[in-house]
Parts: structure tokens; sequence; C-alpha cells
């Protein structure tokens, strides 16, 4: 297995989780939260979509 640095970075932006992973975790924070999101639900929901997008 190779560890040149385009390799290494290409590994790097690798989604741990599926978007589908993800995408079940946001609903269940906007479950939790009963629709509305408070400020600290808000920063782990926008973390969340920017996951999710990367998982795409």
């Amino acid at each position: 297995m190779s560890t040149t640095p385009d390799v290494v970075l290409e590994r790097a932006k690798r989604p741990v989780r599926t978007a589908a992973e993800v995408n079940e975790e946001i609903r269940a924070l906007w479950f939790r939260s009963g629709g509305t999101l408070n400020t600290e639900q808000r920063s782990e929901y926008e973390r969340l979509v920017l996951e999710w997008a990367a998982a795409q």
C-alpha cells in the first residue's frame, strides 16, 4: 500500500460514516429537539450537515 502524500490525503478525505448514517443522526437530533434547535444543537446540526455533504 502506497503512502505517498496524494494517497494519504485521498484516504483522509473519505468519510468515516455514510451519508445515510449521518442523516439518521440529523433526524434524531431534530426529533429530540422537538423541532427547534438551541445554540448548542444548532452547532451540532451544522457539523453534521458538513459531514453529510462530505459523505455524498
